[in-house]
């Protein structure tokens, strides 16, 4: 990280003090715009899985994950993430970026940090697209920005307890739990938040018939969807080599290259299980199955050889699969398979991270102690990192139950059956995304009312 001088918001100081700065402030901020651009990449993969009456409601919650989610790192998430550390449970300074925390330094920083935390929130739009309020969905934004993505954050890369209490960096060898880009921080708390919502949202109407058995209900756009998950991949070279935080830690070619590398693994994957299963190759679900190698190789992207990322992005893709169908048969309904995508290969991730590191990078720079994983020797670190997946899932799962709870008690999660039925695009914002299209959608004959 680069070195901190409180107080310098002209940067002029910093400059003084680093000469060489400038290549790490055009570093981490190009990656950062890199990561805003996944925003879009979002909205179209999850667009392109919707149906077309609610396409302007799906744009719309991507559109406000961002601004809101801004507003609302800006006020608390930020200062609870990467403030003073309070006992390693979470940071106390830097509200609304005041004091000390207007500088250049903490800025560059505040701006990387915020396009992750609204990278985690925007995770849960498409699981449960199609459903729920849109003021709910709002309130929703705020509450994972402000608190429940920057708490566990703290935890790894806040100086917090998961990373740097004495018990951990003992077990560990030197270093606790480890997570370089967010597969556990941003994208399993978002895939299990994401999980936590669809149990209390319910389905879609018509996604289930009278005998319990899952409906297919396809996108209205392929082509949405394939360009969103490249504006995902080519995203993801900022979200990974990015978190460098420096343009010096030369590491990033490697970083970059295992990023590609458990992506295409993924597609693959995912494209010929579909083949061998379905007769045909299918295209939603060998998108998903390179998101999944994204998000499994975003923990260990540094730490790993090639062949590593190749293999975890394997496994990813057997998770993507296979992990949505199980859902699908136990009666949850994820719209783009956002949980297991994000959520189980968030967790496999952060487990294969302690089970592939290959000790020829150290934490965040090439300085030791050197990150080994189980293969080499260091059983310590991968029960680390087990420790973390848990404590993850625990934290974004039984957060995102409390929050949706609550939500579904006061103002309710979801919209009438009716507005369901008609559409959230003139239900929720009086609009079309297609109004030179005639379309409408029957209940197929069936009457089922969702949970509300």
């Amino acid at each position: 990280m680069l070195p901190a001088i409180a107080a310098d918001p002209s940067g002029a100081e910093t400059l003084k003090e680093n000469p060489e700065a400038p290549v790490d402030f055009v570093w981490v901020l190009v990656c950062g715009f890199l990561v805003m651009f996944m925003q879009p990449g979002f909205a179209m993969l999850e667009a392109g899985f919707a149906r077309a009456k609610n396409v302007a409601n799906v744009m719309m919650k991507n559109l406000m994950d961002f601004a809101v989610g801004s507003l609302a790192f800006f006020a608390v998430g930020y200062a609870l993430l990467m403030g003073d550390s309070f006992h390693l449970l979470f940071g106390t300074t830097g509200f609304f970026l005041s004091g000390d925390a207007y500088d250049v330094n903490t800025l560059m920083l505040w701006f990387f940090m915020l396009v992750f935390a609204a990278t985690a929130a925007t995770i849960v739009s498409g699981a449960i697209a199609e459903r729920p309020k849109f003021s709910t969905y709002l309130i929703y934004s705020a509450a994972v920005t402000a608190i429940i993505y920057p708490i566990y954050g703290h935890w790894l890369w806040g100086g917090g307890w998961l990373s740097s209490a004495d018990f951990m960096t003992e077990l560990g060898g030197g270093y606790g739990a480890l997570d370089f880009a967010g597969s556990g921080v941003v994208h399993a708390l978002g895939g299990y938040v994401a999980l936590a919502a669809c149990l209390l949202i319910g389905p879609r109407i018509g996604k289930y018939d009278e005998f319990g058995n899952p409906r297919p209900i396809p996108g209205h756009s392929l082509a949405f969807a394939v360009i969103g998950t490249f504006i995902l991949w080519f995203g993801w070279f900022g979200f990974n080599p990015g978190s460098t935080l420096s343009a010096h830690e030369l590491r990033i070619s490697v970083i970059a290259v295992n990023t590609n590398l458990a992506a295409a693994a993924g597609a693959v994957t995912a494209m010929l299980i579909t083949w061998k299963k379905l007769g045909k190759p299918d295209v939603g679900m060998t998108c998903n199955g390179a998101i999944g190698g994204l998000v499994a190789i975003t923990a260990p992207c540094a730490w790993v050889q090639p062949w590593a990322a190749v293999v975890i992005g394997i496994v990813a893709g057997f998770i993507a699969c296979y992990g949505y169908w199980w859902l699908e048969r136990r009666g949850i309904d994820d719209v783009v398979g956002a949980v297991p995508v994000h959520g189980f290969n968030g967790t496999w991730g952060l487990i294969a991270l302690g089970l592939f590191a290959d000790g020829t990078y150290g934490v965040y720079t090439t300085d030791g102690p050197l990150v080994t994983g189980l293969l080499y020797g260091n059983a310590g670190f991968f029960i680390c990192q087990v420790i973390s997946a848990i404590v993850n899932f625990a934290w974004a799962f039984g957060t995102g139950l409390i929050l949706f709870y609550i939500l579904k008690k006061t103002i309710g999660l979801r919209v009438s059956p009716e507005e369901e039925l008609l559409g959230l695009d003139i239900s929720e914002h009086a609009a079309i995304a297609y109004p030179d299209f005639v379309y409408a959608e029957s209940a197929r004959g069936i009457v089922i009312k969702p949970r509300r």
